[in-house]
């Protein structure tokens, strides 16, 4: 289940579609995304570039995408093969790409962005060789586009408020255009090569012809109260939807010049808009949040699907007890609940943590959630609305639930006992705690500290009593016990993971699993308590066999470039896993004996 696209206020988000209209690219972090249109919760993942991705766009035979990142570097890489495999790689610019556009031809592309020497080029797709110069402009350039038909031309659009038109191929600087008094966020020629639009931080849309590059006129007076972020035509170039800041969508005819339709997203700043695309019948909207809205272009007065979900690094992670529903948390703050099985997805409502989510719990409808905020979080899955919230009396780093209400939070300072929204007790500690599991029989709480040890108390009448202490290699990372109650897993920072049988906490015989190559981030076990799944910040998923010290399986690059931030069991046999990507993945899992 795929990320959101990386947003950033006051920034244009560019989404790429492929010709035949089936599918939405996007960029999130080192990654481009494929959507599938129709039903999102299909995706593919591009992970090869080493850097931030910036914007990606398919060529017009649909055969391969170019994908521009933060250093500068275009790869050019096949759609047909699931490998991916990569096809050319150019550095044009010395900074970020902003913009990637093809001559229909699929033989030029066009890259502009921010440069020391330069801020674009003009080149072949095949040779890497210069076909014109970029020039006309003395900011960063924002957009670029090809009239799709001959006589080939190109018009960038850039932070010095201008635009620039250029003949070819080669491509040579004509004339610059300054009709706007703000940043120019974005111009698109219409798919009949007859105009194209610019887009500015004014507000305004001024239309152009597409072979002369003289303005013709302008939309509206202004288009938008706010700024214009992006802009996109429908197949047969009769009608234009703008999105700006002003969290408004405007659908235009271009034959009158006149506003067929405004739709207002909400009132919020996480509403205003900073994307879009049209895509045979439908056209797509991107919020600030990273929302996407998709609305039928025929009745386009309230979106037909709202994909939600996170575009920020997922940070916690929750299997309900039903087995059914995964609920994660963000670096941001948010709180989503996916279905297993279909993808879909809902954000929880309210007032919630305002900082990272640090970790969450669940049992039976109640969510708890703890964040750097100093709050603890409880929230219903059925009605998906926090209910209330608790302050910490130090930063809480893990949290534990059971029956009964029943909640242990790990602070920095102390570990808190609570019984729905109310602390019944607070246990004092020397060291900084950073993780908590609650055994099964409601007996014991292991706590796991970043002095290296693991601390075993006595649970009764909700109030802590110390126990035992188990020494481990590394700062404790994860907690958990295994659902039969025969065992507790502790993963540290060095990368090792102890099992201790109970009662007696006896680490087992050589039961020190180091196959990890750094940080231990969490530990699940199955619900029939037979393995154990693990995440690391090396990439990978390691599932474990309790009874083997070597019996194990490593899922390399289960999250390629981002570090596996949490993992849970569907069932005994699909593991979930989330990452930095801000992806969630399921994996099916065949266990042999």
């Amino acid at each position: 289940y795929a990320s959101l696209p990386r947003t950033k206020r006051g920034m244009p988000i560019v989404l790429g579609g492929d010709p035949k209209g089936k599918n939405v690219l996007y960029t999130n972090g080192n990654s481009v995304i494929i959507r599938s249109v129709e039903n999102p919760s299909e995706a593919d993942v591009y992970t090869q570039h080493a850097v931030a991705t910036t914007v990606a766009k398919y060529s017009p035979s649909g055969f391969y995408i170019a994908s521009g990142d933060v250093s500068g570097k275009v790869r050019i890489w096949d759609t047909t093969q699931k490998e991916h495999i990569l096809k050319n790689e150019f550095r044009p610019l010395s900074g970020a790409i902003k913009d990637i556009a093809w001559t229909s031809d699929n033989q030029r592309m066009c890259v502009v962005g921010e440069g020391r020497e330069k801020f674009g080029a003009v080149f072949n797709a095949e040779t890497g060789a210069s076909v014109g110069e970029i020039m006309g402009h003395s900011q960063s350039i924002n957009s670029c586009d090809f009239r799709p038909q001959r006589p080939f031309r190109l018009v960038t659009a850039s932070e010095d408020s201008s635009l620039a038109f250029f003949e070819g191929p080669p491509f040579k600087f004509q004339k610059t255009m300054n009709d706007h008094s703000k940043f120019v966020n974005v111009v698109r020629y219409a798919p009949n090569g007859e105009v194209f639009i610019s887009g500015g931080s004014d507000g305004k849309a001024f239309v152009f012809d597409g072979k002369t590059g003289d303005k013709q006129s302008e939309l509206g007076s202004p288009a938008h109260k706010g700024g214009i972020y992006a802009l996109s035509f429908s197949a047969d170039s009769a009608r234009l939807l703008t999105v700006s800041g002003d969290k408004s969508a405007k659908v235009w005819d271009l034959s009158s010049m006149s506003l067929i339709q405004e739709i207002v997203m909400g009132k919020t700043v996480e509403d205003m808009l900073v994307g879009c695309l049209w895509q045979g019948n439908q056209f797509l909207t991107v919020s600030l949040s990273g929302f996407i809205s998709y609305f039928d272009a025929s009745n386009s007065s309230a979106p037909t699907r709202v994909t939600k979900g996170h575009n920020k690094p997922i940070t916690a992670m929750s299997i309900a007890d039903d087995c059914q529903s995964i609920v994660t948390g963000s670096s941001d703050g948010l709180v989503c609940r996916w279905n297993g099985t279909t993808g879909e997805n809902d954000v929880i409502q309210g007032k919630g943590h305002s900082n990272q989510v640090q970790d969450m719990s669940i049992s039976g409808d109640l969510v708890v959630t703890c964040g750097m905020d100093d709050m603890v979080m409880q929230a219903s899955l059925s009605s998906m609305q926090y209910s209330q919230g608790v302050k910490m009396p130090s930063q809480p780093r893990g949290i534990a639930a059971a029956s009964g209400g029943l909640v242990l939070v790990a602070c920095q300072k102390e570990v808190v006992v609570m019984r729905g929204a109310h602390i019944t007790s607070t246990q004092p500690i020397s060291y900084e705690a950073q993780c908590v599991a609650i055994h099964p029989g409601l007996t014991q709480v292991a706590v796991g500290g970043s002095d290296q040890k693991v601390r075993i108390y006595e649970l009764s009448s909700d109030a802590l009593r110390e126990g035992q202490e188990l020494q481990q290699t590394g700062a404790l990372t994860s907690l958990q016990y295994s659902p039969d109650g025969a065992y507790l897993a502790a993963a540290d920072s060095n990368r090792k993971i102890v099992l201790y049988e109970l009662p007696s906490y006896t680490a087992k015989i050589n039961s020190e699993w180091g196959y990890h190559t750094a940080k231990v981030n969490h530990l699940a076990w199955t619900p029939d308590s037979q393995h154990l799944g693990s995440g690391s910040l090396d990439t990978q998923l390691v599932i474990w066999w309790p009874q083997s010290k070597t019996k194990y399986t490593v899922v390399k690059a289960a999250h390629p470039m981002s570090q596996v931030t949490r993992v849970g069991w569907l069932s005994d046999n699909m593991l979930v896993s989330s990452g930095q990507d801000s992806c969630l993945k399921l994996w099916a899992v065949t266990h042999t004996q």
